[in-house]
């Protein structure tokens, strides 16, 4: 897990002013995979106090931009962020109780698949999610059949 500094030296190179929101921003989707927006709030504010709604939202926004931080947003989940960022990689959601976990491409390099058709666009991207049931809810069925 990135420290301080390395926080601040991605911040740095991208352009972004070092501010304690964004570093306590990146600290809390790094220490949180896939979490959503309010459990950022809650992380952010449990270390640096009262911080409003707005200033969280425009922090992921910009490190989003930036490509410090993705964003995604399967079906019918409210968006989740990540710090795991330029690999392309994938993701399977739990359609019971919307736990996310990555996926590492199947083959080959980025963007992973090839499109049948790419009508002229430069590709450079594919997003997947894979959904089905995670091994608790999974487990949780099985034993209610029972």
């Amino acid at each position: 897990m990135p420290g301080t500094t390395e926080f601040e030296g991605m911040l740095r190179d991208a352009s972004l002013r070092v501010t304690r929101p964004r570093l306590a921003v990146l600290a809390a989707v790094d220490a949180h995979p896939h979490a959503d927006t309010g459990s950022v709030i809650s992380a952010v504010r449990g270390e640096l106090g009262a911080v409003s709604h707005q200033a969280i939202y425009n922090v992921l926004g910009a490190l989003a931009e930036a490509g410090l931080i993705r964003r995604i947003e399967p079906a019918g989940s409210v968006a989740r962020y990540e710090v795991r960022v330029g690999d392309n990689h994938h993701h399977v959601v739990c359609r019971s109780c919307g736990a996310i976990a990555d996926v590492d491409c199947a083959v080959g390099d980025a963007p992973c698949l090839s499109a049948s058709h790419d009508h002229g666009f430069v590709i450079d991207e594919a997003e997947v999610i894979y959904w089905g049931l995670c091994p608790d809810c999974s487990a949780s069925r099985s034993r209610s059949s029972l």
